[in-house]
């Protein structure tokens, strides 16, 4: 068997009080959903710790079966999705030009998104030149808009705190060493010398050009870098040893491509075109005729994007586009005997309120040959909670996935040095000749 793993990003949410504190997902016309959840079993998963708010990266991360401590960080995935190139002892953040306000001896910031042009950004970026301070050679990369990758070569650490502070009104934060790293040269060097590249960026941004001009026309300057999220080449064991299984994910976005790189599994790099449905819909075509992968990962961000908005009326109208889109796993992949359907999402966005995703559980539904029907009928996060598969975390869902599929491996059993999952393991047959063609 193989098995095709839908995350539908974000897809959980949080009561509303204009929906009778009920969830978008649950107030949603979602008929293809539910009948797949009548052909199944569901339950509710969360990746790591049930109230811990996770982010997209580390979520996947988690759910593809992989540990907090193996994680790489962010800036590492991110870069690598970008197409930089990040060498060995190199530490990457994820940065960003936002604006900021001089009150007294702190720079508070004022617009921590601001959305200007690409001439605007492009001209603020290339300001932004490499500087060597410490012997640590500083390169801001941008990506996308404002937003960039900042690489440290020379002796640098990854064990230090984010500089962005996330929320408007509160000020740039000083970079410090994390708990148990106060006493690392390395550490404190990176904090030293991080600190002092963003006062000067503070510096040549305020007296760009383009901000005298913002100011003129009495806009907010953007004058400011700020970072968070560093990360830094690390071993991670490859997803087909760790579980046995041939992976591919079908995304967009630099950080579902990172991780594919990082956890050696194929990526088909797919672009969003403003239709949600015809989107989902094509991938979930590639994703059943990829029948070289025995997992394939499909993943849409709509939701998440459209519960950024803090609108919930406008999340349960895009809950309800996907929908549209799962009639074809109904009529193609719900038939098929050699697949194991799984949809799930990868955490909780709220669609109101400050946080940016939320601690929640998330729905999950499997179908396939060897699956329990537990008369679920509804595909949301309070009707799952009735599901046969009860409460999963972690890497259950990985272990799940194997044992659904028929390649679980009996605990105890050891066909290889290493204890795996899977069975057969990567083990090495008796041979009754040895290599000189005589009887061993």
């Amino acid at each position: 068997m193989r098995c095709l793993l839908v995350v539908l990003d974000g897809l959980s949410d949080c009561g509303h009080p204009q929906l009778g504190g009920r969830t978008p997902l649950e107030v949603a016309s979602t008929p293809n959903l539910d009948r797949l959840a009548a052909l199944g079993a569901t339950g509710l998963y969360h990746p790591w710790i049930q109230g811990v708010a996770l982010p997209s990266e580390l979520a996947h991360f988690l759910m593809f079966g992989y540990r907090t401590e193996e994680f790489p960080g962010r800036g590492l995935i991110e870069a690598l999705g970008e197409g930089i190139e990040v060498e060995e002892g190199e530490v990457v953040l994820l940065a960003k030009v936002l604006s900021v306000a001089h009150e007294g001896d702190l720079l508070v910031v004022k617009e921590e998104d601001p959305r200007v042009d690409e001439g605007t950004a492009h001209a603020l970026g290339e300001t932004l030149v490499p500087q060597k301070i410490e012997g640590v050679l500083l390169e801001f990369v941008r990506t996308e808009g404002l937003r960039g990758i900042l690489r440290l070569k020379g002796e640098a650490s990854p064990f230090i705190t984010d500089s962005n502070p996330l929320y408007p009104g509160r000020p740039l934060l000083e970079v410090s060493p994390l708990e148990g790293k106060g006493g690392d040269p390395a550490t404190l060097k990176t904090c030293r010398v991080l600190n002092r590249y963003l006062l000067w960026a503070f510096r040549e941004l305020s007296r760009h050009p383009v901000n005298r001009q913002r100011e003129r026309k009495g806009l907010l300057p953007l004058n400011a870098l700020a970072t968070q999220r560093p990360g830094m080449r690390r071993p991670v064991e490859p997803f087909y040893e760790r579980w046995g299984l041939r992976g591919l994910s079908i995304s967009s976005g630099a950080i579902y491509w990172g991780l594919a790189e990082v956890l050696g599994m194929d990526c088909l790099r797919v672009a969003d075109t403003g239709d949600p449905s015809g989107d989902l819909l094509e991938r979930l075509r590639m994703g059943y005729e990829a029948k070289d992968y025995d997992l394939v990962h499909v993943h849409t961000k709509a939701l998440d994007e459209a519960a950024h908005t803090k609108d919930p009326e406008y999340k349960k109208g895009v809950i309800e586009e996907l929908d549209h889109g799962m009639a074809y796993l109904l009529e193609e992949v719900a038939q098929d005997p050699e697949v194991l359907l799984v949809i799930t999402a990868d955490h909780s966005t709220p669609s109101s309120g400050r946080m940016i995703h939320s601690g929640e559980t998330v729905p999950l539904l499997v179908v396939g040959k060897h699956v329990r029907r537990d008369g679920v009928t509804r595909f949301c996060e309070v009707e799952c909670a009735r599901g046969a598969l009860g409460p999963l975390k972690g890497p259950e869902l990985m272990h799940m996935v194997l044992n659904l599929m028929d390649r679980g491996k009996l605990q105890g059993l050891m066909d290889s040095p290493r204890d795996r999952p899977y069975y057969p393991g990567p083990s090495r047959p008796l041979r009754i000749m040895g290599g000189n063609g005589r009887e061993a």
